[in-house]
This record gives C-alpha cells, structure tokens and sequence, in this order.
C-alpha cells in the first residue's frame, strides 16, 4: 500500500496571520498596509484547506493574469512544486487529493461575468481594492456547492483603488446593507511592523515606507483608511467637516439638492445661517425609484421645513420620449415638492466650490446623520486623465457628492439676520398707597 505524500509548508506565521488562520467567517479580509506578509499567508491559507477537504474547488483572483503568475503561481510551484501539477492551458493547480485552486482575473466587468453560474468553495480575491463592488457581488454569487467544505472568501487589501469604498464600508467601518450580515464579515489588520522576517531580512523597505509623502506613509505604511493615494477630496476631514445634530444652529434658511438616477436617488436636505455657512442636515439615498416616487420620498424629507427650492440636474428639463413630458413635469406636479430649478452642473466649478466650503469661512459642516453623504465624500477617486475631476467610477458612490456639489453651486443667499433687539428703560408707572 503507498503511503501518501507528505508535505510539509514552510514558514512560522506572525500573530496577525495566525488570526486569519484561525478566522471562521464567510468573508475574511486581511492587509490594510504594505508589507504585512498577505500574499504569503494567502497562498497557506488556501493549500492548508485543499489538504483539509479533498476534491475542493478554489478560485484565486487577481486584477491581471501577469499579476497573478508573478505573484502567486510562480512562489506556488517555487514552494510546493513537487507536490502540485500545473496546467497552463487550463489555468488550475491540482493536488493529489483532487482539490483544485483555479487561477482568474478580473480588470473589467466583462471579466467577471465569464465567472458567473460557476461555484466554488473557496474564492480568494488578492488586492480585492482593485475590483469595483459588482465584480465582488459577481464573485460572492458563486461562493456555493453541496459538498461539507466550508465556504468562504479570503480577501487582502491596501487602502485605495475603485474598490477602496466597498471595502472599507464593509470591513472597516462595517456599515453594511438590508440582507448583508455583519457575523459574516471579518478584518484583520495587518502591518509591516508584524511582519518580523520582513523587518530583519529588509530594514531598507521600512525606512522607504517611513521616508513616503505624508498621504501616502499613512495608507501604506500605517493602513489608514480614511488617506489613500488617488483620494479626491484629501480636505474632507470628518474630525473637522462632521457635526451631531445637536450642534447644528436651529435657525437657517432651508434648501434642497438632488441627483436622480433609476439606480439610485440622491438627495440632500440643506441649510444655511446668516453668515452664509451651509449645513447637510438630512439625506436621503435610495434604489429604484420612479420619478415620481422619488418626488414623493423627496416631499416626505421636506415636510416640517419651509424649504425654498429643490435644485437638480438640468437634463430632468428634457422630454421623455415615453410620456413626452420632462422629468421636471413629472415631479414637480406630486404635492409637497419644492420648487425645482435646474442646477449648475459644471463639473470642475463645482468642485472647486466644495473645496472652498471645506477650507475658510464660509464653511461646510455635515450631520452625522448623512452616513452615506460622509462615506462617499471620502471615497472619491481623482479622474485619471482630468485630474480636477472626480472619477465617474465606481459609480454608486457618486451620487451623494453630487447633490452637495448642485447645492453649492446654487449660490442660495445667507438668513437675514437677526434684528437686534431693541433696549428701552422701563419707565414706572405711579403708584398708591392701596398698591
């Protein structure tokens, strides 16, 4: 009888690696800097559980082919190459209880959709911020099968990239959705300084990662979310920008902005005081909406308030080769919507104006109750060829910021003052005797 192959995987984890090892979760993301040792713990994550449960299905994703080989296929068969068969047509690394880690990229939507109907036990997404959140909605679609291997999804992740707002929503700040399940989201939190053999074997790439520009020694080298190379808007500070309800003045002049998308309705109850600095005190974002329902969510996040206008993007002023009537008609007839005018929508103006709001007086101040507001301002990716621009991609997280961008551009006047109150001495009246 032949005994089988023993092998043996090298190396000791750090206690950060042993933590994703030991994680139980459906989804599993680890990293946050560079240099904390994800590939390497990836890689014995996924050959750990191909021994475990035979005739396993893995996937293992990376943006590019060339990125993958160079990074994971060829240390795969430089470690364990005796005890793997590899097929370069095929693309899958076997092992010899049956178990498979199929290798995938995925640079474009198109890509993911080759993915879609196949099921796997195991996915594995290599810098996971690099793939936009339908990819990730493509890929968590075929995390299924019958057999009794667990399944789950290992992800490792820098700060930054298209796919820094989903993964930092979901992992990070953990704001998750209607039917997303917070048990099943794990992070671990990965530096440089916990990867001890790094730190001996290369001090120098320490140094480099300490010596980098300010923004980006902050992402790369502490993990830092909320920085990251390529942000948009690197002002927006929520420390600074955001306020409780509470601390928002009682007394404004109140306006409203929107953006109106079938995918996603975006809109911003707004305020200004006397001095002319304008506060986001409600929002409103929800899917699948018709014009009309949107008017009437939009009257609902009005009522109370004596709202002067509702500022929106111009192209509602076109007729509808549907009904023939303008998305302005549509709305503006459902009783309690504001007057609506068409907004500014000049792109890199208006930008330019929500930097002065985040800067000096007048100032820019944000609730704390426009979550979605605060998550997208700060997820914001630069446009790659117009740099003064935001990118249009990933596109859920726009919507948001440019509702605030319509507000500010609407130029809505400052609250009239306060008359002073008058003073006057309180001349007494002449009293009796019987008083």
């Amino acid at each position: 009888m032949t005994s089988s192959p023993i092998l043996t995987i090298p190396g000791v984890p750090t206690r950060r690696q042993q933590e994703f090892f030991q994680a139980r979760s459906r989804f599993i993301a680890y990293g946050g800097a560079r240099g904390g040792g994800k590939s390497w713990a990836l890689r014995r994550k996924l050959i750990a559980m191909c021994l475990r449960y035979p005739e396993l299905r893995c996937l293992l994703i990376r943006r590019t082919y060339p990125e993958l080989k160079a990074n994971h296929v060829l240390p795969f068969l430089k470690e364990y190459g005796a005890f793997l068969s590899w097929s370069e047509a095929d693309k899958v690394l076997t092992l010899p209880n049956g178990s498979r880690i199929f290798l995938g990229y995925c640079s474009a939507d198109s890509d993911a959709l080759r993915y879609q109907g196949q099921e796997y036990d195991i996915i594995a997404i290599d810098e996971a911020t690099q793939l936009n959140e339908y990819c990730f909605s493509i890929f968590k679609a075929c995390l299924r099968g019958i057999s009794d291997a667990p399944r789950r999804m290992y992800l490792t992740c820098n700060p930054g990239g298209v796919g820094h707002g989903w993964v930092k929503r979901l992992f990070v700040d953990r704001q998750f959705r209607k039917n997303e399940n917070p048990d099943d989201y794990c992070f671990i939190p990965a530096l440089v300084y916990d990867n001890d053999i790094l730190l001996k074997a290369d001090p120098d790439y320490v140094r480099s990662l300490e010596s980098l520009p300010h923004r980006l020694r902050d992402a790369w080298l502490y993990g830092k979310w909320n920085v990251f190379e390529g942000q948009f808007l690197p002002e927006f500070d929520p420390d600074l920008h955001v306020l409780p309800p509470s601390s928002i003045p009682l007394r404004l002049k109140h306006f409203l902005a929107f953006d109106y998308g079938f995918d996603m309705l975006a809109a911003l109850l707004m305020g200004i005081d006397s001095d002319g600095n304008i506060y986001a005190l409600r929002e409103l974002t929800v899917p699948d909406l018709t014009l009309s329902q949107g008017a009437e969510r939009i009257a609902l996040l009005c009522r109370g308030q004596a709202v002067e206008f509702a500022v929106a993007s111009p192209d509602l002023w076109n007729r509808r080769q549907d009904s023939g009537k303008s998305g302005f008609e549509i709305m503006q007839a459902v009783k309690g919507m504001p007057p609506m005018l068409p907004a500014d929508n000049r792109r890199i103006p208006g930008w330019r104006m929500l930097r002065e709001y985040l800067g000096a007086s007048p100032f820019l101040r944000i609730s704390s109750s426009c979550e979605e507001l605060i998550r997208c301002l700060g997820a914001l990716l630069c446009d790659p060829n117009r740099p003064e621009d935001a990118s249009g991609e990933p596109h859920s997280i726009t919507h948001a910021p440019e509702a605030l961008r319509y507000a500010l551009m609407s130029r809505c006047p400052p609250l009239a003052p306060s008359p002073p109150e008058k003073f006057h001495f309180f001349t007494p009246r002449p009293r009796s005797f019987f008083d």
